[in-house]
């Protein structure tokens, strides 16, 4: 039986006849958005994280077409993009990353259809993919854009997806995930962590997905108390986790362990510009590995609050980081952006262990908001806050404890985007009341996310005869 969301896509290809050729299969796929609940930005510093599949999905269907044209149509945009098939598999070869990223980003209306036709070149780079012709896509994706809640992933897993299923190529969850991942750092050039991918491709509607990020380990999924719920209220603050400063966060994490292994002793080799490797067999390479106790006690003093990027190379050379660099020119905050992921991912940790104990009482669901709470704060710190998701979590902490709304967090890559809470089941009434009062208060509009849905995986791939 098709998924709903296949069934309504596929009940519409008629409207696109002109789009689809008569005659040959379509190849269905789809993968949902996520609420990031705990982990967030420690993803990239190998902290475990906990993500909620949203119901509202991407949808994708792709059909290998005679002309030696790739086109992608959004019912979401007003064009389609048409890129010639030579253009991305030159002599029937895919172009490198850094061909893909100037060739589908250069015009900046179209540079939505990266997500999708970056797809294709990493099925052609990691899996052999060789079209002999040209294939169109269509997209009809509900997730919203700029909310922080995946909806580039959701793109990238639903294409990439229906895409392998026409060519006959078969990807399991985490392959999947990995070369969606591959297509936005190097592609679409956003240096974003591998949560969002392995949540749209590998999620179980209703559970967390535990995903260990060093680099992705899928865990046990962690399911929610029956009368526990999560909520998603948008800010109205557009987040865009190719920003400025997701990515100076990200680069003085980066910083911050690579002081942490020159204090350990650990040896270091150059690996191009601003560039090293590290030979760690204390942390494996993640700060998420460093205890908090051992932070405090050993290292903390050890790395300054503030660094110039210009010092940092002149002392440290590089940092692990493979997909950012340090700028000379700008000053990071390295002290909180290390603290962040080695606390994080003590506050994941417990948090799913007090899931997994049952959350019974009032006072381990007061102590799950707390560590939302201490989370957001650690946001703030690696300035990656903003003053209206605050005023939303604030007014979280206003409610009254008959509410039953325990905590809420800023998500994903911070900087505005979909705050996140966790309330009672049937706090439907408490959560619009919040919502109204937000909007009072910060004079933007704010739009609720609720409901879970099975990742692409799960659901798999669908292929249907069209004429």
């Amino acid at each position: 039986m098709l998924h709903p969301d296949l069934q309504r896509l596929g009940a519409s290809l008629g409207a696109h006849h002109t789009f689809f050729a008569s005659g040959a299969p379509i190849a269905l796929a789809r993968a949902p958005g996520r609420i990031d609940l705990m982990g967030g930005i420690a993803d990239y510093s190998g902290a475990l994280v906990l993500q909620y599949p949203l119901a509202l999905a991407a949808v994708a269907a792709a059909q290998p077409v005679a002309e030696p044209l790739v086109t992608v149509r959004s019912l979401q945009q007003p064009e389609p993009v048409v890129v010639p098939l030579a253009q991305l598999f030159p002599d029937g070869t895919p172009i490198d990353y850094a061909a893909a990223q100037r060739l589908l980003t250069r015009v900046a209306h179209e540079r939505w259809a990266a997500y999708c036709l970056g797809t294709l070149v990493a099925l052609g780079r990691r899996h052999g993919v060789r079209p002999s012709r040209g294939v169109r896509v269509l997209l009809d994706s509900q997730v919203p854009v700029g909310k922080g809640v995946s909806s580039s992933a959701a793109i990238e897993v639903a294409t990439m997806l229906a895409l392998a299923a026409s060519y006959q190529c078969e990807l399991a969850g985490a392959e999947l995930a990995h070369a969606c991942q591959e297509v936005e750092n190097l592609v679409v050039g956003a240096p974003c962590g591998i949560m969002d991918q392995m949540t749209a491709a590998c999620g179980q509607a209703d559970m967390l997905l535990a995903l260990r990020c060093q680099p992705a380990i899928l865990e046990p999924p962690v399911a929610l108390p029956a009368d526990l719920a999560v909520w998603g209220i948008d800010s109205g603050v557009r987040h865009d986790v190719g920003g400025a400063d997701y990515t100076a966060a990200r680069v003085a994490a980066f910083m911050g362990y690579r002081i942490l292994a020159e204090a350990a002793g650990l040896t270091s080799t150059p690996a191009g510009a601003g560039r090293v490797t590290v030979d760690d067999p204390l942390w494996g390479g993640y700060l998420a590995n460093v205890t908090p106790g051992r932070w405090q006690q050993q290292y903390a003093a050890l790395v300054p609050a503030q660094l110039d990027g210009a010092a940092f190379l002149a002392r440290y050379g590089g940092i692990t980081d493979h997909v950012t660099q340090v700028d000379p020119a700008r000053t990071y905050a390295v002290a909180a952006a290390t603290a962040h992921p080695i606390f994080e991912h003590h506050r994941v940790s417990l948090f799913r262990a007090l899931l997994q104990g049952g959350a019974a009482d009032e006072a381990h669901r007061r102590l799950l908001g707390e560590l939302m709470y201490q989370s957001h704060a650690g946001y703030s710190a690696c300035g990656l806050g903003t003053s209206d998701t605050d005023l939303l979590v604030g007014l979280v902490r206003e409610l009254p404890a008959a509410a039953g709304v325990y905590g809420a967090r800023i998500t994903g890559g911070g900087s505005g985007g979909t705050v996140a809470v966790l309330a009672r089941r049937g706090a439907d009434a408490a959560i619009e009341e919040l919502r109204q009062r937000y909007e009072a208060r910060s004079g933007r509009r704010a739009t609720l996310l609720s409901g879970s849905s099975p990742g692409a995986i799960q659901v798999g791939a669908r292929l249907l005869s069209f004429h």
